[in-house]
């Protein structure tokens, strides 16, 4: 790496606040029920900005990946760092390690809504528990009991992309442990899940929403692409 990390989160939250814009700022707020500020950059934009922090002459060192992820996620209010950090850490994912998962579920904890939860849930989680696959019931059992709803939702979800490599036993044991749940969050990525495991599976998705007491949004959810066919 070139810039040292100081050098590296100076210049880029520089640029973000170059390209500031205060009325699509509110409109991305008001769209997140006011939990978090904006610069007011649009995806497409800030992608276009941070491209150079993520070329191969830039990128930080996996040492370094830490620390400035926990910067942008606990020292910076605007949304659009997280959004930054998450993708930095999905850029340098062949660099996971077994103690990465500590890391991830500090995002999750921390700053915690569906559009940050969802990215590392599947692109992060997902990624890390095929690389380490006897970590999975340690930390699917840590979440479920952890009364904490996005560790939770992330237990249910981590799986999405999955497909045929989806474990049905682990997405079974996740969404009974949690069916009975009156989180919104939670009920709609139960449905989620068994969606997506419809397009792989769309029998055993049937057999195990007819045979399980879950919400109406689950069940209509889940039962989306069945239907349709």
């Amino acid at each position: 790496m070139n810039k040292n990390t100081t050098e590296y989160v100076t210049e880029l939250e520089t640029a973000f606040l170059l390209h500031k814009n205060q009325k699509i700022a509110l409109g991305q707020a008001n769209y997140m029920k006011n939990n978090f500020v904006f610069f007011g950059i649009k995806t497409e934009q800030r992608r276009f900005i941070q491209k150079v922090f993520l070329s191969k002459e830039n990128l930080p060192t996996e040492k370094e990946l830490s620390k400035i992820i926990t910067h942008f996620w606990s020292k910076k209010e605007q949304r659009e760092f997280q959004y930054f950090a998450q993708e930095l850490a999905f850029k340098l994912q062949k660099h996971v390690d077994v103690n990465s998962i500590k890391l991830f579920e500090y995002m999750v904890m921390h700053k915690s809504w569906w559009d940050t939860v969802d990215f590392i849930a599947i692109k992060l989680m997902g990624v890390y528990f095929k690389k380490y696959p006897e970590q999975k019931l340690k930390f699917i059992t840590k979440w479920l009991t952890s009364n904490n709803m996005w560790l939770q939702r992330s237990a249910i979800i981590f799986q999405i992309k999955y497909k045929k490599e989806t474990d049905a036993e682990i997405l079974k044991t996740t969404i009974l442990a949690l069916a009975t749940s009156k989180e919104f969050f939670i009920r709609k990525a139960i449905g989620w899940a068994l969606r997506e495991y419809s397009k792989t599976n769309p029998n055993w998705v049937l057999s195990f929403v007819n045979q399980t007491n879950l919400s109406a949004l689950s069940k209509k959810e889940a039962l989306r692409l069945i239907k349709n066919k």
